[in-house]
C-alpha cells in the first residue's frame, strides 16, 4: 500500500463546495475517531477531514478503538460526546471492523456512537454486513469526497438530533 501511494497517490481532494459549506472545526471540539491498520488509509481519512475542518484521532486496528472506548467508560466519560463519530475499515488484524462495530452497538455505554465503515470490502452484494452489525453508514474506499459528504451528514444530524 505504501509503495502503491508512493508511485500512484490516492486522491484525498474533497469538493470545493464541501469545503465552503464545513464548518472550519467543531463547534463542539470533539474530533472524529478513526481506526484503519493502514496507515496509507489513515493518512487518507486524516487529511479528508482535516479539510473539511475535522480533527481525527487515529488508531491501528479495531481492538485498540474498543479497548480505548472501553477505557473512557471506565475512566466516566460518554463516547457519544466526546468524539463526533468512529470510522472503521473492515478488514484488520486482532478484531475487523464489523466484529468492533456489533461490540459497540451491543454496548449499553457506547451503542450511540455512530459508525460509519469506510472498506474496500463494501459493495452492493455486501452492504448487508455492515447493516446487520448496525452500521450508521458504509463508504467503499477509497471515494474521500463521499467519505466526507457523509460524515459531515452524520455530524449535522446528530447536532440536529
Amino acid at each position: 500500500e505504501k509503495i502503491l501511494d508512493e508511485i500512484s497517490p490516492i486522491n484525498t481532494e474533497v469538493s470545493k463546495e464541501l469545503v465552503a459549506e464545513s464548518p472550519k472545526h467543531d463547534p463542539h471540539g470533539r474530533p472524529v475517531l478513526v481506526a484503519d491498520d493502514s496507515s496509507v488509509a489513515r493518512k487518507q481519512v486524516i487529511r479528508c477531514l482535516e479539510t473539511v475542518g475535522v480533527e481525527v484521532v487515529a488508531l491501528n486496528d479495531g481492538r485498540e478503538a474498543y479497548e480505548y472506548l472501553r477505557k473512557m467508560v471506565e475512566e466516566g466519560k460518554q463516547p457519544e460526546r466526546e468524539f463526533l463519530m468512529l470510522i472503521s475499515d473492515i478488514e484488520m488484524p486482532v478484531m475487523d471492523g464489523l466484529n468492533l462495530t456489533l461490540r459497540i452497538k451491543e454496548d449499553s455505554m457506547l451503542k450511540k456512537l455512530p459508525v460509519l465503515l469506510f472498506s474496500s470490502l463494501i459493495t452492493e452484494k455486501l452492504r448487508h454486513k455492515g447493516v446487520s452489525v448496525g452500521a450508521d453508514d458504509q463508504i467503499s474506499k477509497p471515494e474521500v469526497t463521499q467519505l466526507a459528504h457523509r460524515a459531515m451528514a452524520l455530524i449535522k444530524a446528530r447536532e440536529q438530533a
